[in-house]
């Protein structure tokens, strides 16, 4: 993607793999910030490779990945009642990103036919096993037929993948005319980034490659002749991001500390509509 820009809003440290120092660059043209330099496809791997990579995995070793599990459990409720809103008589969900596949699991158990799609190996191998074998590697994007789904969701993956046009050009051609793309993303905006600047925890240089909010998702999805619709706040994030922002800051875990920032952030958006994460629910125009 084009970036005529080169002003620098941030320079972060990844905090959890390399303590490599990364730029964010603003983008002119969408207003999203840019992580910079971008590691190349081969490289990329190799900054996922943390057993503090939750989504890649199921454990439960620790007081925070015990929390971060039920959290996620209370999510998947939510998630799937936002799904059920748009349903059809066909119920076809796509899941980009979808980890170790619990929210496909969900959904299949309420008549979704459901398909999945994750590039880590372990983690595809888990969430199939918990689907029936429904999650593929990602060149199983390309190989779909247009206009399969009624549902694409991507839960905190956008901010991951590479060529970012090219990506909602294929979603909006595997979407129904009627059917729903539903994206979210962490929120440079909001108070908790405003707040932490460099140690925020959902800056997560260089596996989030991209930096979004309000307008910039805008501005991309509308190249599209899509729009967005309705956005919604997932509360949870600000808890988990602060708390984990705490310890990149001091070097500790602070719950008390993390937990504060996290409620001030969701009280501060309940008037600004600034989330630390939000969901952005995207129709054709």
């Amino acid at each position: 993607m084009q970036n005529q820009s080169t002003k620098t809003y941030l320079k972060v440290k990844d905090y959890s793999v390399s303590g490599e120092t990364f730029q964010l660059i603003e983008n002119s043209e969408f207003g999203f910030l840019e992580t910079t330099p971008q590691p190349t496809s081969e490289k990329l791997p190799g900054y996922y490779q943390s057993e503090d990579y939750i989504s890649h995995t199921d454990s439960k070793r620790n007081l925070f990945e015990k929390v971060y599990h039920l959290v996620r459990s209370i999510s998947l409720k939510k998630k799937l009642k936002l799904i059920n809103s748009f349903t059809s008589e066909t119920k076809k969900l796509l899941d980009v990103g979808c980890g170790t596949g619990d929210f496909l699991q969900t959904a299949q158990q309420n008549q979704w036919t459901v398909f999945g799609i994750e590039p880590n190996e372990e983690a595809r191998g888990i969430a199939n096993k918990k689907t029936n074998q429904s999650v593929f590697k990602t060149e199983q994007l390309e190989k779909f037929k247009s206009q399969t789904f009624d549902v694409i969701t991507l839960w905190h993956v956008l901010e991951h993948l590479p060529n970012l046009e090219d990506h909602f050009k294929t979603f909006k051609n595997l979407l129904k005319p009627n059917g729903t793309l539903i994206i979210a993303v962490p929120n440079y905006k909001s108070f908790d980034a405003k707040h932490y600047k460099k140690y925020w925890a959902a800056f997560d240089v260089p596996r989030h490659l991209w930096h979004f909010n309000q307008e910039s998702i805008s501005k991309l999805v509308s190249k599209q002749d899509m729009a967005v619709v309705k956005t919604k706040p997932m509360l949870f994030d600000a808890f988990y991001v602060s708390m984990l922002s705490e310890k990149y800051k001091t070097g500790k875990m602070n719950p008390v500390k993390g937990f504060w920032y996290g409620l001030r952030s969701n009280i501060k958006s309940f008037s600004s509509k600034e989330a630390s994460s939000l969901i952005y629910v995207i129709k054709n125009i």
